[in-house]
């Protein structure tokens, strides 16, 4: 396992699946993790078991659609756990619907926490990281990004432009030191996932449907997404920058 002794770790979205099990892995490298998530008790939950376990872990109430909320949260990582090492961003929001019966509400959920968030920690967080001449970011796009999702339009414009934003980010910050990677999960038994099985017309189905199609036989597991994670944010990774990988069972194998 990667040796993340002393660094400083921020994950979005913490609470949940990928970003809990994100958050023990690098909590069992060594790094101080803030676990950052709108819902503080999922948060503090996830912060409890790495501190019991013997890890550090502080857990943070944040929003990120509003970058007052941001700054604000940044700010006390820094004074609580130092400089900012690592950003995950991880957190996410789907809706399984047809594009044309979908409405400007949900596309505007979908954008604020898909796309406008990841901006928001992106900008709070890469000065610093500039001014140190060190850095890894790890954003959590999806497949849906690299070959579309029927039902997950906006979502999959969302990751889309997660893809083409971490690529741009890791061209300009290339010689400050700071990588920028991208991954992307294929259907992960999370939480996230049974809620957007729930706007099908046959959740059990869809689950089923998605199973079939991964040549590996099963979904994935938060797990198989955070070791990946974890190895792009670490030093193993330090010559890997703008690239993009799925994790998903080989459901997409894109060159």
């Amino acid at each position: 396992m990667a040796n993340m002794a002393g660094k400083t770790v921020i994950v979005t979205g913490g609470g949940g699946g990928i970003g809990g099990a994100t958050c023990h892995m690098f909590a069992t490298a060594g790094a101080k993790v803030a676990v950052f998530d709108m819902n503080l008790s999922a948060a503090s939950k996830i912060a409890a078991q790495i501190e019991t376990a013997g890890g550090v872990a502080v857990a943070f109430e944040c929003d990120i659609t509003n970058r007052a909320t941001v700054d604000a949260a940044v700010a006390a990582v820094e004074t609580k756990l130092g400089p900012v090492d690592v950003l995950v961003n991880n957190a996410g929001w789907d809706v399984f619907k047809p594009f044309v019966k979908s409405v400007p509400a949900e596309w505007e959920k979908l954008i604020a926490i898909n796309l406008t968030g990841a901006l928001h920690m992106h900008h709070a967080i890469l000065p610093g990281m500039a001014d140190r001449n060190a850095g890894r970011i790890v954003n959590v796009a999806s497949d849906a990004a690299r070959v579309g999702s029927s039902g997950e339009a906006v979502y999959a414009a969302c990751k889309g432009g997660l893809v083409a934003l971490s690529k741009t980010l890791a061209r300009e910050h290339a010689r400050h030191g700071i990588t920028v990677n991208v991954i992307c999960p294929g259907p992960t038994d999370t939480a996230l996932l049974s809620g957007v099985a729930e706007g099908a017309a046959n959740p059990a189905k869809l689950i089923e449907a998605f199973t079939r199609a991964i040549p590996l036989g099963r979904l994935g597991k938060p797990e198989d997404v955070a070791r990946a994670i974890l190895f792009l944010g670490s030093d193993d990774a330090s010559f890997i920058t703008g690239q993009v990988l799925s994790v998903s069972g080989g459901l997409t194998m894109n060159g």
